[in-house]
């Protein structure tokens, strides 16, 4: 039985969220010999929230395919923070394999199931290399740096291929306890392989090689680097290893996520870690791709991440970088020099480059600013350079570090972050069970917003979901919608920018199932 309502629009106190917890919380150890790396043949099954774990779900599973199918039946791996298992098949005609996969589809906990895709560092090698470097000059470090070098209370996690952080240029700005390893399911993300697996490394040193030391190179700031180990020394890493990790660095508080990676297309799983994360208040910047000019990969392409393109050193759109109406800010990311495992330093390319340097200019300027992810996101691309190019191309420009880092947030004229003013509205109700929804109707405070985000917060042994329609005049339905969020359990965000104000913004709040108290919240930005 659904219901319409109209929202009353009033200015409230956000609550804090939860104090963190440990640090490897709802991760599940992975089965025993298991294979580092890529996970091809596994199957990832989300689990709606019902107050039952989730390993539980996945043993009656179990049983219940090897009662029906002549087939050996594995858990690998379950998460009961985003809530999905892995399984693994035994030997199966693919045939029988589309069949497993539907009858799982049937369980009555089933919300979703996909393939533990793999995902690649999205680097190009490149020779030979420059003498010096060029990026922090383009985005304009050096005037920042006249502000602040960085603030080591200010956390850059790099979820990649393993970091050498004893790395001379590295070793003062990596945390103590400096990760974890994903891909080998042990504490220690030190590369397995120091001549193979040199990505992270580089990446790490982007964003925050030491500033000021008298040591090689600087990145471009001093914030303090902890990394997620989710890349093999290949270069791959599965949906799940990613997924975790994303969820371990917002779990450690990282304030900033860097994603050098993709080529994995869209899943579920990958979009309830990176919606986690950003609900927790991390800010995800990604990798657009390399793919010379096709499309934004994911999971940049996901809303809650900052889709970054690549440009050359003469400040043209880089060939071989993606771009797309995702695009948000373009970076330096050819050439770019940055630490190597050697010890030494090399120069490489791609959108993978370009990422590290939006995360590093991300991390200086929350050392002069204090701001939530979704203000320091706005900000960025207020104070960034127009290089004359497309949208799709730039976003919302290059990011520049001087500007951003000197410009009082909110006071911006550049790109599409808005005067930096905002009306919050919220309200509270209940849902029934798996047949109740709730349609409610927002009007636009702003004649052209810059950006709306509708948060959901309901019970933790429910599985409510959240869908929006702009500009259309009409309530969403499960089916028919502009916007969803459909996550495994009730904490749901829908980000829309320059949203299409010409008609009330339609939200509705389903019931996939469970019941309980839920509060929608809507923040509309100038």
């Amino acid at each position: 039985m659904g219901e319409r309502h109209t929202l009353d629009r009033r200015r409230f106190l956000r609550l804090s969220g939860l104090a963190g917890v440990g640090a490897f919380a709802g991760v599940a150890g992975a089965t025993p010999g298991r294979s580092p790396g890529p996970k091809e043949g596994e199957l990832l099954v989300g689990i709606s929230a019902d107050g039952k774990k989730v390993e539980k779900h996945g043993r009656k599973i179990e049983r219940k395919l090897e009662k029906k199918y002549d087939v050996t039946v594995t858990l690998t791996h379950e998460n009961e923070v985003l809530r999905y298992l892995a399984i693994e098949l035994g030997d199966v005609s693919e045939k029988e394999r589309r069949k497993i996969r539907k009858r799982i589809e049937k369980y009555e906990a089933a919300k979703y199931v996909e393939e533990n895709a793999t995902f690649e560092a999205l680097f190009v090698p490149n020779d030979p290399r420059y003498d010096d470097q060029y990026a922090d000059q383009m985005v304009n470090a050096p005037t920042a740096w006249d502000t602040t070098l960085g603030d080591s209370g200010v956390t850059v996690a790099v979820v990649d291929q393993g970091v050498k952080y004893d790395h001379p240029d590295l070793d003062g700005n990596v945390a103590a306890d400096p990760g974890y390893d994903f891909v080998d399911d042990d504490t220690d993300p030190y590369p397995d392989a120091l001549a193979d697996e040199t990505h992270g490394t580089h990446v790490a040193g982007i964003a925050a090689a030491e500033v000021n030391n008298g040591e090689g190179v600087t990145g471009i700031g001093n914030s303090t680097v902890i990394a997620g180990r989710a890349l093999s020394e290949a270069g791959t890493g599965s949906t799940s290893d990613i997924a975790d990790a994303i969820q371990w660095a917002a779990d450690q508080g990282a304030d900033v996520i860097n994603l050098s990676l993709g080529g994995g297309g869209y899943t579920s799983t990958m979009k309830n870690a990176v919606s986690y994360a950003y609900s927790n208040g991390a800010l995800l910047v990604a990798a657009a791709g390399n793919d010379y000019g096709g499309s934004v990969s994911y999971p940049a392409a996901y809303s809650e991440c900052l889709a970054v393109s690549a440009l050359d050193p003469d400040g043209t759109l880089a060939a071989y970088s993606n771009y797309g109406s995702e695009i948000e800010l373009a970076a330096p990311g050819t050439n770019v020099i940055s630490t190597w495992t050697d010890d030494g330093y090399n120069s490489i390319s791609g959108t993978s480059m370009a990422t590290p340097v939006v995360a590093g200019v991300a991390g200086l300027t929350l050392a002069a600013w204090n701001l939530t992810n979704e203000e320091l996101r706005s900000h960025l691309k207020a104070t960034a350079v127009d290089v004359d190019l497309s949208a799709a191309k730039q976003g919302s420009g290059r990011v520049d570090a001087g500007n951003a880092v000197t410009t009082q947030p909110g006071s911006g004229s550049g790109g599409d972050g808005g005067s930096g003013d905002s009306q919050t509205a919220s309200v509270s109700d209940s849902l029934s069970g798996y047949w109740d929804e709730d349609c409610w109707t927002y009007a636009w405070h702003y004649a052209a917003p810059s950006k709306v985000v509708i948060e959901l917060s309901g019970p933790a042994s429910a599985d409510f979901d959240l869908y929006a329609n702009d500009g259309t005049g009409t309530c969403p339905t499960t089916s028919s919608y502009d916007y969803r969020s459909w996550t495994t359990d009730s904490q749901e965000t829908i980000t829309i920018d320059t949203p299409d104000a010409s008609t009330d913004l339609h939200v509705l709040v389903d019931s996939y199932s469970g019941s309980g108290d839920y509060t929608l919240t809507i923040t509309e930005y100038a």
